[in-house]
């Protein structure tokens, strides 16, 4: 199995490095990088492409939700999970609408860290159980909200670009994309760019949740 490269994200570096500990602990992953700031982030997962990057949301200069839009909007397959000491639900969903995959707080232990944080590696959403109720009254509120389908089609998918959203919904990288279509990994990134482009959403799950909805998978 291949290893989990992770990008720490906080202005602290005395947890830096104690999160640092934790992570290198693993078998399974490892620490290529760190940043202090959200502008430092943008650069390092950039420049080291990371499969996880754990992040703060306050810090000086750019903050850690604005790094999350910026990452998600280069680099869409890297997983973002939000670690901060902030409970604020305008927060918890200003990260997931920027692309974080999990809100989780500080005072959380390694052990259940850890467990979320590969699930959010498998798709899953890595929430601390405690704002998780704040999650739950918004899709209520959303549900409640959510308007009838107009009926209106989205600009129609190519039949590759069907085959590579359905593959994104079952959780599959781009790597699995790319070596179960016999692709290569450049034309899958290509097919996904056009696949967001069309149907105007901001990361390859909102992709999957919304092509579920207009019936188009």
């Amino acid at each position: 199995m291949d290893t989990i490269r992770v990008l720490l994200v906080d202005d602290h570096t005395l947890f830096r490095e104690g999160l640092a500990s934790i992570i290198d602990a693993q078998p399974d992953m490892t620490v290529v990088g760190e940043a202090s700031d959200g502008l430092e982030a943008v650069v390092k997962a950039r420049e080291l492409a990371p499969d996880l990057i754990l992040m703060d949301v306050t810090m000086p200069g750019s903050d850690g939700l604005e790094a999350t839009r910026l990452i998600n909007q280069a680099l869409p397959d890297a997983v973002i999970v939000v670690l901060t000491v902030h409970s604020d639900e305008q927060k918890l969903f200003q990260a997931i609408k920027n692309g974080a995959q999990g809100y989780l707080l500080k005072d959380i232990g390694s052990a259940k860290m850890l467990e979320l944080i590969r699930g959010a590696l498998r798709g899953e959403a890595a929430i601390t159980p405690s704002l998780a109720g704040y999650m739950l009254e918004e899709f209520r509120r959303l549900s409640r909200d959510l308007p009838a389908d107009s009926g209106e089609p989205v600009e129609t998918l190519t039949f590759r670009e069907q085959e590579v959203l359905s593959l994104v919904a079952t959780g599959a990288s781009d790597k699995d994309i790319a070596e179960q279509l016999c692709i290569s990994l450049h034309t899958v990134k290509s097919h996904m760019r056009n696949i967001l482009s069309k149907l105007h959403v901001n990361n390859r799950y909102e992709a999957a949740r919304y092509a579920r909805y207009k019936g188009i998978l």
